[in-house]
């Protein structure tokens, strides 16, 4: 019976010496399951630590977007050029009537004509009387000629000489009013002032615009591409001309790294536009950086979305 007995004690001795074992290897599980997340920030630490400042940013040109709107009033005749197309310097974009402007060209032109005409038929008095001036002179002076009738022609033509300088006066002026006439037939049309892409467009023919009814084109213009990064306060001192970065889609794609370089810092604190937290948003003084892609990049769009990551000294 005591064999018997003795077999529980036995038991329960075991699990006491068993249950300490537990809760260590409990706790050590426990420890090692907590410590695992730990590992990608510290890679992450890491990573961010070979930059000298990371900003947000998005692709852009220089001076932006250009909106173009009709320079005159009147109703739009034709529509040349749409969405998508690329479109040559001098291009026209749209027209209006131009038979009102061209009529003014006409009645200039005319009255230039006529004033050139006067000058000539002045310029061909103002010889004879200068011809006939110099006979009697010289006729008065050999005492064959009456001294008065040479002073009344000489009078004469300083006389048509004064008529030919205002004569002058009037083909310069109907000069100026072709060129005005000519420079508003210009004005009747819209074109492009540099080879671009059409991005948007809202003319049509037969609509009436005018300058202060918004722009009927939207040109993208064939320039190089730029970033403009919002550089934070704290990275300002950091960042300077010349400086070497990384610029890096959103998505983090493999196609998706391009090389660049700093342009200019700006002077100007301003919000953070970029930042997606409405609160950090709100709180965040940031200046803009523009920056330069090493090779063109033409296939980056307006307004893309990327991270900059500035490069330490001796970085490529």
């Amino acid at each position: 019976m005591t064999p018997t007995a003795s077999c529980p004690s036995s038991r329960a001795r075991l699990a006491a010496l068993l249950r300490p074992t537990g809760f260590a290897l409990a706790a050590t599980l426990l420890l090692a399951a907590c410590s695992k997340p730990a590992e990608p920030a510290a890679i992450s630490n890491a990573a961010e630590s070979s930059y000298v400042a990371v900003a947000r940013g998005r692709v852009d040109i220089e001076g932006g977007l250009l909106a173009l709107a009709m320079p005159r009033e009147g109703v739009l005749t034709s529509v040349a050029a749409h969405e998508g197309e690329t479109v040559k310097q001098g291009q026209v974009l749209a027209a209006l009537d131009t038979r009102p402007a061209q009529l003014a060209v006409d009645a200039a032109q005319a009255q230039l004509e006529q004033a050139r005409a006067q000058l000539r038929l002045l310029d061909i008095k103002q010889a004879a009387a200068k011809l006939r001036a110099q006979r009697l002179t010289a006729a008065a002076t050999a005492g064959a000629g009456d001294g008065q009738s040479a002073d009344d022609a000489r009078e004469a033509s300083n006389q048509l000489g004064a008529e030919h300088d205002a004569d002058q006066a009037a083909v310069d002026m109907a000069a100026q009013k072709l060129a005005e006439a000519k420079y508003e037939l210009v004005q009747r049309s819209l074109r492009a002032p540099f080879d671009a892409v059409v991005v948007h467009v809202t003319a049509q023919p037969g609509a009436s615009v005018s300058p202060s009814s918004g722009p009927l084109f939207t040109l993208l213009p064939n320039k190089p591409r730029i970033v403009r990064a919002e550089l934070n306060e704290s990275f300002v001192g950091a960042v300077r001309p010349g400086m070497r970065a990384e610029v890096v889609a959103n998505d983090d794609a493999e196609n998706g790294h391009w090389s660049a370089r700093v342009l200019r810092v700006g002077q100007v604190y301003g919000p953070a536009t970029l930042e997606n937290d409405p609160q950090i948003r709100a709180n965040a003084r940031t200046v803009e950086c523009v920056l330069a892609f090493d090779q063109p990049e033409q296939q980056l769009r307006i307004g893309q979305r990327v991270i900059v990551r500035f490069l330490p000294d001796g970085r490529r």
